[in-house]
């Protein structure tokens, strides 16, 4: 089957604008961050404030996990090469889990040491008035940029740069906290500004294990959500010539989903047109938004019936022994055809007539009752032999095939 979604991932239009946007958003978020991290820093060291110089940190992680993204948005823009045949996708989802590792370290320290404080209050300084304008200003700029990361985010489809704008949100979340815990320790409760600071490492903290813990989801193959689901089998269903789904799968690279799925058709079919079917079935559910490839099983019936894990005689075997009563009683074989249903063998046996001199000098009606005995004896012959369930013999006449006689055993 063609992999042309592998194949172009680098090239196509859609990888590269999600490039694009990764960059540019993240060096937005980069410079505000050092913008925002340089005030946070410098005014809580001049206005004694805990939870301004705390919050400062966690500006800083943000310009840390920014170049992680950078880095990650990148890489997996890369094209399948013979050690990444499907692409490099999933660097997104190693980004994401190393971000969540970023926070989560983050957020533990913050929150020891605003407790350690808490537990000594007598060591708490009152908070300068500064502190409280820069932090407000830090809300207003963090919410600002969440938004903007936000909607680029779901612009491209990319559950990274989604991750990086929420990581946004709960800076502009934990300034909302540390505002209140500066304006608290200004009217006199002094507690308050530690206690903002341990609350801000707890969000952070937080933060950092669901997207850590997604990531890691995603990296051993956790599949897509129910409604998802939902929509690839409809897609399949409706695909004509598809009669079930005997399974279905799904996993995720980076924010593409990966389809490995085996349906059942009619289990008489040639193999091109079983081909045709699956083809036909892939084209389907590729149209669904992220699908990134489908790997497409044909079977004729469900595997969990063990028809093909049983032994059979050879096929080799079936058409010598074919051949060989077929020249007995003055037919030539043209093909055979085994079909390995419910757990039974069956053959198809197709002759071209009668190849005797002599066949031909008789009546038609001798001729075709000499021709149906021969037909019925290499039935009845190989069924037999090889314990078919069941064998057809078919004689090809021009572009037309005839059957000529049937040997139904007792299943087997």
């Amino acid at each position: 089957m063609p992999y042309s979604n592998y194949d172009n991932l680098a090239a196509s239009s859609e990888a590269l604008d999600k490039h694009a946007v990764a960059r540019h958003s993240t060096w937005v978020s980069i410079w505000v961050n050092v913008v925002l991290t340089t005030a946070q820093i410098v005014i809580g060291i001049f206005a004694r404030s805990q939870a301004l110089i705390a919050d400062g940190i966690h500006s800083f992680s943000d310009i840390v996990s920014d170049f992680v993204v950078l880095a990650a948005a990148r890489g997996s823009a890369r094209a399948p090469d013979a050690d990444h045949p499907y692409g490099h996708s999933r660097y997104e989802n190693a980004a994401s889990l190393f971000l969540g590792a970023i926070l989560l370290v983050v957020g533990a320290g913050m929150l020891w040491r605003g407790v350690e404080r808490l537990l000594h209050p007598e060591e708490i300084p009152e908070v300068h008035a500064i502190a409280l304008a820069v932090a407000v200003l830090v809300l207003v700029c963090k919410e600002g940029l969440f938004r903007y990361m936000l909607r680029a985010a779901q612009r491209v489809r990319s559950a990274m740069l989604v991750a990086n704008a929420w990581h946004a949100r709960s800076d502009a979340l934990s300034s909302l906290v540390v505002a209140c815990g500066i304006l608290g320790n200004l009217a006199g409760y002094r507690l308050l500004d530690p206690l903002a600071a341990a609350l801000v490492g707890l969000m952070i903290g937080r933060t950092g294990w669901k997207f850590g813990w997604n990531a890691l989801q995603d990296l051993i193959d956790r599949g897509v959500d129910d409604a998802t689901m939902v929509t690839i089998r409809q897609h399949l269903l409706n695909t004509p010539g598809v009669r079930a789904i005997d399974m279905l799968r799904t996993r995720r690279m980076g924010d593409e989903i990966v389809v490995d799925v085996h349906v059942l058709v009619d289990a008489r079919l040639s193999v091109s047109e079983g081909h045709y079917i699956a083809e036909q079935a892939r084209a389907a559910v590729m149209n669904v938004p992220q699908i990134l490839d489908v790997l497409v099983h044909v079977d004729p019936e469900s595997d969990t019936k063990g028809t093909a894990l049983q032994q059979w005689p050879a096929r080799a075997a079936i058409v010598a022994a074919a051949e060989v009563l077929c020249r007995a009683n003055a037919l030539a074989l043209h093909d055979v055809k085994l079909h390995y249903i419910n757990n039974g063998l069956e053959a198809d046996v197709i002759v071209e007539g009668l190849h005797e001199p002599a066949a031909s000098a008789l009546p038609a009606e001798q001729g075709d009752a000499c021709g149906e005995y021969a037909s019925q004896t290499v039935a009845d012959a190989l069924a037999a032999r090889f314990g078919l369930r069941h064998v057809r013999v078919l004689r090809v006449t021009g572009e037309t095939t005839t059957v000529l006689s049937t040997a139904p055993t007792e299943p087997v």
